[in-house]
């Protein structure tokens, strides 16, 4: 049937309007993907490019320069020495036991570390270097550079590693530093992308790890050129970082050093503070230990030796160790009462021997008593009686506030690992913390330093350079930062609010205990008017001497072993006249304070002559002695052998 010519037209606009339909669509997705393809050529063509560029270009963070320790005369404690390594990334090595094989053919891998670095390369993200030898020569350097294309990843790398000059002088104050560990990152909130370099050194203990964030600085960055292999070509561009802070100390290098050789192998600790200012100018315990062990990686044989010595060499005594102050204490009950006006200068107590308190005797440590004793007679000759009636009258809550106010029982905020805050009791705290009152005894223990008081070396320290200056010093041991100066001018330092004739009177005591015939240093005594020192012993009792042992006659310290000997502990300040420096010693199980004394009186004199001392400074009986004891150390300690010249 032939179409008439209405219905061609019709099929002719239907077919018209399909093709303008198609043509639209087509136009449209033509347009669309012009769209797209200017979207991703010219708005997206920065991220491509960038995208493009990571395949061959790596960005890696330059570890900075860590911050420098040094003594208050600008003697370097704790540096930074070059150090030769060989690190590997992983996404660059492509297998990496096979680039570890070739590595292993050139220089020699130690199987420990080997292990170390595998483990830290697992559990890593594969673009972070990982150490796989490190502190290696020069030569094994150059032979792994000169086969840089055979060892995809490999990189040698010149670094900067800690490094204590002056060793175990320094171990308990500067500290160490070692690898981030796992522990160091869960005590962080929001680690530096620093600490997540395997192996990066940050400070562990001392003052390393309390100053950490000074001392760290900030990482710089550079962006490196890789080919397909992952083989560094060329460094595109750096920005370096920021070198941490410099500190310096206010520890003097010398007199720390001559303190540590004369502690020996004693188990024991020594504070020198300045009376003017409240500087730390050394600080010591002993034995100690060499640092520079723990930065390389401490054998498991170092590690026993350390850990398994009954001296134990890796505690800081100084400052975390506590111990009953024993007579050294009796300073604070002696200003309590005269504060509360029990006492004065005219009254005396009668010493029998011993004192009845609840049915028990207390006894002196003079068996037969001191007979009739004064406020100064009583501190020259360490009478226990005169004490014990003393405390009885005052209350313990009355010599705990004076304990408190001469530095006792505080914690100190000293830059140093584990400071302890001693311990002062009240009735209070043995309810909360014992669960039983308060009884009369606990007093009369407290009044001669022992049953619950506690107190660290560094707060017997603080205590005499209180009462040898009556101003309320802080003990301080950063003197600057970055050369910003951090100490407090002398007339800056509050008073200590204690009535200064009263500390008149103890400081006299002090002055006879060293310097009367009767008193209980008199023997170690310095015979130079303008170097006098002014000191109490202390003897801190390790264990309860039976009725049975009293019976008997009381057995010797000397006889006992020697975890069982009694405590020794002397504190000083000198010159009399004028106080520079205040000292304070325990030994450990030294027996009494005859281990402590003669120790004590030596660092004063070298601290104030700024190096060995004249001889006529000693008594005579004691200078051939202590002249070969001078040459002794001077021969054992090379940083000693020129002390003889600084003589101030």
């Amino acid at each position: 049937m032939r179409r008439t010519a209405a219905e061609n037209s019709a099929s002719q606009s239907r077919m018209g309007r399909r093709a303008l339909l198609l043509g639209g669509a087509q136009l449209g997705f033509m347009g669309l993907l012009g769209l797209r393809m200017r979207y991703l050529q010219v708005d997206q063509a920065d991220e491509f490019r960038l995208l493009a560029e990571e395949n061959r270009i790596n960005v890696r963070l330059i570890p900075p320069a860590r911050g420098e320790i040094y003594d208050r005369n600008g003697v370097i404690i704790a540096a930074n020495e070059p150090s030769y390594r060989i690190t590997m990334v992983r996404e660059d090595a492509g297998n990496v036991e096979e680039v570890i094989g070739r590595l292993s053919t050139l220089i020699e891998l130690d199987d420990t570390a080997l292990n170390r670095a595998m483990t830290e390369m697992k559990r890593s993200p594969p673009f972070l270097p990982v150490t796989i030898a490190e502190r290696i020569s020069w030569e094994e350097m150059s032979r792994v550079a000169v086969n840089a294309p055979a060892l995809p990843g490999v990189t040698p790398e010149v670094g900067l590693s800690r490094l204590y000059p002056h060793g175990a002088d320094f171990a308990h104050v500067v500290g160490y530093v070692g690898p981030v560990s796992d522990y160091d990152l869960s005590k962080i909130e929001d680690p530096d992308q620093l600490l997540l370099i395997p192996r990066f050194q940050i400070g562990k203990v001392g003052m390393e790890a309390k100053r950490e964030s000074k001392l760290r600085g900030k990482a710089g960055t550079k962006r490196v050129e890789v080919n397909a292999a992952g083989r560094v070509m060329r460094e595109l561009d750096r920005r370096e970082g920021q070198a941490g802070d410099d500190l310096q100390i206010t520890v003097d290098q010398k007199l720390q050093t001559y303190v540590q050789a004369r502690l020996g192998d004693e188990s024991a600790a020594a504070v020198v503070m300045d009376c003017k200012t409240g500087e730390i100018l050394a600080i010591n315990s002993a034995p100690t230990f060499d640092p520079n062990l723990f930065v390389r990686g401490i054998s498991v044989a170092d590690y026993s030796e350390l850990t398994e010595n009954d001296h134990r060499p890796l505690a800081t005594k100084s400052v975390q160790g506590t111990y009953p102050p024993g007579s050294t204490f009796k300073m604070i009950v002696a200003l309590a009462a005269l504060k509360e006006g029990i006492v004065d200068s005219k009254s005396t107590h009668y010493c029998s021997g011993k004192l009845k308190v609840s049915n028990r005797d207390f006894h002196c440590w003079k068996r037969g008593g001191h007979g009739h004793m004064n406020l100064e007679t009583a501190l020259r000759e360490s009478c226990d009686v005169y004490f014990y009636e003393l405390a009885l009258e005052v209350g313990i809550e009355k010599i705990t506030e004076m304990a408190n106010r001469l530095g006792l029982g505080v914690k100190h905020g000293i830059p140093m690992s584990a400071v302890a805050s001693g311990l002062t009791p009240t009735k209070a705290w043995k309810e909360r913390n014992r669960d039983a009152s308060w009884v009369v005894g606990d007093t009369v223990n407290a009044s001669i330093g022992q049953g619950f008081v506690l107190t660290s070396p560094l707060q017997l320290a603080v205590m005499t350079a209180r009462l040898a200056s009556g101003k309320a010093l802080e003990p301080l041991l950063v003197k600057s930062i970055d050369g910003i100066d951090q100490t407090v001018p002398a007339e800056d330092i509050p008073d200590l609010d204690i009535n200064p004739n009263h500390l008149r009177m103890v400081r006299q005591a002090m002055f006879a205990v060293s310097n009367h015939r009767k008193g209980t240093a008199y023997s170690q005594r310095i015979i130079k008017d303008e170097v006098r020192l002014a000191g109490k012993t202390g003897t801190s009792q390790v264990r309860n001497i039976t009725a049975a042992e009293r019976r008997a006659g009381v057995i010797r310290n000397e006889d006992l072993p020697w975890e069982r000997r009694d405590h020794g502990l002397f504190v000083n300040f000198a010159p009399y006249n004028d106080p520079k420096i205040a000292v304070a010693v325990i030994v450990e199980h030294g027996g009494g304070s005859k281990a402590a004394t003669p120790i004590a009186r030596d660092i004063t004199l070298q601290a104030l002559y700024n190096g060995d001392p004249p001889l006529d400074a000693y008594p005579s009986k004691d200078r051939n002695r202590i002249r070969s004891q001078q040459e002794r150390l001077r021969r054992e300690y090379p940083g000693l052998r020129d002390s003889e010249n600084d003589r101030a």
